[in-house]
């Protein structure tokens, strides 16, 4: 009877829509690891530290420069748009991309000159320039994706996320089989993009439209501009490490960090990730109610951890075995950073769907001053553990990731379902 029990309660708590869009994502996503761990492992072999380092530096560029698309943001302002503002929203989104998306491609190719100076190494150039051609893609697509998540059709999204995951491994793998280097990772960033593209206008009706208009985009800029900040904030925490490593300890140190993050923290993020995508378009619907919103929030919480938490240990027990056997003998020396990392990601699995419920009710402002205060302890912590070694370094990001994300996150909780201070949101799609 008591197995029975614990059976009927496992199935309630893995039903539901938002389970169902997990399923999906996460189905693209296993996919996806599939074909990116076959690539991480052959990469493994053929990359030396050198080129891991020059590949952190060009990822960090691209989520710096990413931020002032203002991707996130406008997509956020769609999904949670009053039924009768959807059109005008898009309509109005669809140019503010283009001119963001313009801006940002110009200001990456000129930023890659003193980028290159700062690491003292000329060959960040001309990858950082052509990889700056996937800003002048985004916009034909950004609408549709958004106004795809908005209707929780993310299976779709989940079609875009496998069918690039797979191109990009079969590219990169072609390309760097043949003495390409970076440029294997960068093509293949590029050519493969355009996957939004076909399968998003196939499977929605939105096209562009026939007039140039930014009516309301005080409105739209304004929200996005806010989560700038905070996106600003959040993608300076998660690179500053590279940056102030590859600065002291030089790009060879990065590259060993940069292996470490992609073999251990790299693979939880990809599963929490699959969670934290479908929980906007689930919390918003809801999000003029306090109690479904709580029971939505805590439900979707008990679904991550359960999930997650497991997940994140075991990795981190199995990575001295696998590291070595896998990747090969080279990369030993990353085995205690790569464990390091990987336990890292255990705060994650409640900061990130806080950071999300804050953005549903929209006190964005409160997720821009957690941040501030997360990225400070982070820095702070950063430069005096460099001092020390690379193993230190990953020491603090552990407990600097932990312990302030882990406190911030309880109270937000608690001021949002605090009955007294919440304030309804009716432009609910109920």
């Amino acid at each position: 009877m008591k197995i029975q029990m614990i059976v009927e309660r496992f199935q309630k708590l893995l039903s539901g829509q938002f389970i169902r869009n997990v399923s999906w994502l996460g189905a693209a996503e296993l996919i996806s690891r599939i074909f990116r761990l076959g690539t991480t492992v052959i990469l493994a072999h053929l990359f030396s530290r050198q080129d891991y380092g020059l590949l952190a530096v060009i990822y960090t560029t691209i989520d710096f420069a990413n931020i002032f698309t203002l991707r996130s943001g406008i997509g956020a302002k769609i999904i949670q748009a009053d039924e009768r503002d959807v059109e005008t929203i898009c309509n109005t989104s669809y140019w503010l991309n283009w001119i963001l998306c313009i801006s940002v491609f110009i200001v990456q190719c000129i930023a890659a000159f003193p980028i290159a100076y700062f690491y003292k190494n000329t060959q960040l150039i001309y990858p950082l320039c052509t990889v700056a051609l996937v800003y002048l893609i985004l916009p034909n697509f950004l609408v549709q994706s958004a106004l795809i998540e908005r209707e929780n059709r993310l299976k779709i999204t989940a079609l875009c996320n496998g069918v690039q995951s797979i191109l990009s491994s079969i590219i990169t793998l072609f390309l760097a089989a043949r003495g390409m280097g970076i440029w294997a990772i960068v093509w293949a960033m590029v050519l493969t993009t355009p996957v939004w593209i076909v399968i998003g206008r196939i499977n929605h009706s939105w096209r562009t439209p026939k007039f140039f208009t930014l009516e309301r985009w005080r409105e739209i800029t304004n929200f996005g501009g806010t989560l700038l900040g905070v996106e600003l904030l959040g993608i300076l925490r998660w690179n500053i490490d590279y940056l102030i490593i590859g600065r002291f300890l030089g790009l060879e140190i990065l590259g060993l960090y940069y292996f470490a993050f992609n073999a251990g923290l790299g693979i939880s993020l990809s599963v929490l990730a699959t969670f934290v995508s479908a929980l906007l378009p689930y919390l918003c619907e809801v999000r003029g109610d306090i109690n479904l919103l709580k029971e939505r929030f805590f439900s979707s919480l008990k679904k991550t951890s359960a999930i997650l938490i497991p997940v994140i240990i075991l990795q981190a027990i199995l990575v001295p075995f696998y590291v070595p056997i896998v990747f090969g003998q080279k990369w030993i020396p990353a085995i205690p950073l790569v464990v390091l990392l990987c336990l890292s990601a255990l705060s994650f699995s409640l900061s990130r769907p806080t950071y999300i419920l804050l953005n549903t009710v929209d006190k964005v402002g409160i997720n821009l001053g957690l941040q501030l205060i997360y990225t400070l302890i982070f820095t702070i912590s950063l430069l005096i553990a460099v001092q020390w070694g690379i193993f230190w370094v990953a020491v603090s990001v552990l407990i600097s990731n932990i312990v302030p994300s882990v406190l911030g996150s309880i109270w937000a909780i608690r001021h949002v379902f605090n009955k007294n201070l919440f304030v309804p949101v009716t432009d609910t799609k109920l």
